[in-house]
């Protein structure tokens, strides 16, 4: 015979006791469904393990394409357009004094910070040089030098 130390015995004998209500839950409970493991073929989010068989696709046929409308040649290389307010202001500019500031803004309906842009911006890009002075108690004065 042997022996059995007070906690073994604690155990044995609380494991051989149950209760009716225990042996009622165990017998009603069903089986766990087993979870199925994740294969390693499956792709992201659900997509198939095998692709799509497809054709590849063949370039489509191109049209002709027609003669491109040139461009309408510059009457002078540089030279805005007739009508534009670049002309227009490149007009003004051309006078034997210039233009104030004023005038610009005037004629043109521009703010004064439009036209300083202007002039140092879109006419120093066209490749003219403008001409800036402020005589004494009078107002600035923009000109193009003509040679």
């Amino acid at each position: 015979m042997t022996t059995l130390n007070i906690e073994e015995q604690a155990t044995t004998t609380v494991a051989a006791v149950s209760t009716p209500a225990e042996e009622l839950k165990a017998s009603s409970e069903k089986p766990k469904a087993t979870k199925k493991p994740k294969s390693d073929a499956q792709g992201a989010k659900g997509a198939s393990a095998k692709g799509k068989a497809s054709k590849k696709a063949t370039p489509g046929k191109k049209s002709p394409k027609g003669a491109k409308a040139s461009k309408p040649a510059k009457t002078e290389s540089g030279a805005p357009r007739e009508g534009s307010k670049t002309a227009q202001v490149v007009a003004m500019l051309q006078r034997k004094n210039g233009a104030t500031i004023s005038e610009i803004m005037e004629k043109m309906g521009w703010q004064r910070h439009t036209v300083r842009g202007f002039m140092a911006g879109t006419m120093k890009k066209a490749g003219y040089e403008v001409e800036s002075f402020k005589p004494e108690g009078g107002e600035r004065t923009y000109r193009i030098n003509t040679k």
